[in-house]
């Protein structure tokens, strides 16, 4: 398989998804001030909380689904797979996420790796064994 995605289609893609995200947790954290007055929690940890979680969700779910792909990786015409090319599976889609903390820890280079390897593998997907190729 050579049809791996590129750094900028996935870069633009993690961007249309970090929008999406961001969307979403403003309303919940704008019900959340208006159910609790906004003084009930810290709302730095909450926040931090509740974006980790959406986060996982989202990304897991999508990416271990039959569309294999998150809306802006399917807008880019992208998708995760294994390395044999096949869906990958809901733990695996965990692992790949969970590794993204590691790509993020220095200066997001787990993520500019993809710009050089081979296969255009990220830190995270070298940890969890899939590759991003094009649709």
């Amino acid at each position: 398989m050579d049809n791996y995605a590129g750094f900028w289609k996935r870069f633009v893609a993690i961007i249309i998804d970090g929008i999406l995200i961001s969307f979403l947790i403003s309303i919940l954290l704008f019900l959340r001030s208006l159910v609790t007055g906004g003084a009930a929690y810290d709302p730095g940890a909450f926040s931090n909380i509740t974006t980790f979680i959406i986060s996982l969700a989202y990304f897991t779910y999508q990416e271990s689904s039959e569309k294999q792909a998150t809306i802006g990786k399917s807008i880019m015409g992208i998708k995760v797979t294994d390395l044999s090319g096949n869906r990958i599976s809901l733990m695996n889609a965990v692992g790949r996420h969970l590794g993204k903390i590691l790509s993020s820890a220095i200066l997001m280079l787990g993520y500019i790796i993809a710009a050089f390897t081979p296969r255009k593998q990220a830190l995270h997907d070298m940890l969890a064994s899939t590759l991003v190729v094009n649709k």
